[in-house]
């Protein structure tokens, strides 16, 4: 690129400067643009001999006959895992519960025996209405005869049985067979002045203040240390 005669000396060689620069940058990419396609179209070779490898047939093994021998059957070595039967098996007995009469001082007794063994033999109820028949089969005599009798006789009139889920049986049993007023009869078990030891042992005097203070409802630990003392 020619320049006019009156460029000032030092401006023509910066635009010097800067033309040589600029070629040397074009040269540079013009190789590197060379290097870059030569690795294209290797890579690309390389990947099209790939995909032939992949979908090509694959060769034809040559399989040469071994000679016939006859051994005897496998025999299996004994499970060390246990079968369903013989956890059934192995599982310790689960005693029934009591017969029921209707007494509300043990029916809290009587729920919880009943839920514990329905928790440890699940398996051989496959319905609410099965666990629920299973715990009327106790309820022998008394109120509590007549109160499954009549829960029977609602099955007969109406083809529904009344009570359809075991928490819904739970929660009728309660209002049934629990003491109507165990909370009030527990503080004042616990509050009059006749509650003491006695002649009673450390650990049967613990178990009943236990449960008298289930009863009750308190949580206070200042409150239960005053009342046992």
């Amino acid at each position: 690129m020619s320049l006019p005669v009156d460029t000032p000396p030092a401006v023509a060689d910066a635009l010097g400067y800067l033309q040589h620069h600029l070629q040397e940058l074009t040269e540079h990419q013009n190789a590197l643009e060379h290097v870059i396609n030569n690795t294209l179209v290797g890579l690309t070779a390389q990947l099209q001999q790939l995909i032939q490898l992949m979908t090509g047939p694959a060769p034809t093994p040559t399989v040469t006959p071994s000679p016939v021998t006859t051994s005897p059957p496998p025999v299996n070595p004994p499970s060390l895992v246990p079968s369903a039967l013989t956890k059934q098996w192995m599982r310790p007995k689960l005693p029934s519960p009591p017969n029921f009469s209707s007494e509300q001082t043990s029916g809290r007794a009587f729920l919880n025996s009943c839920t514990l063994y329905l928790h440890l033999a699940l398996e051989q109820f496959s319905c609410n209405e099965e666990k629920i028949f299973w715990t009327l089969a106790f309820f022998k005599d008394g109120h509590a005869a007549r109160w499954s009798e009549n829960l029977f006789r609602q099955k007969a009139d109406t083809s529904v049985f009344p009570i359809q889920s075991w928490a819904n049986f739970e929660q009728q049993f309660r209002s049934q067979f629990f003491p109507v007023n165990a909370e009030a009869d527990a503080v004042n078990a616990l509050e009059g002045s006749a509650y003491y030891q006695g002649n009673r042992t450390v650990d049967n005097y613990l178990n009943s203040f236990l449960t008298l203070v289930s009863d009750t409802g308190y949580t206070d630990p200042r409150t239960l240390v005053v009342i046992f003392c």
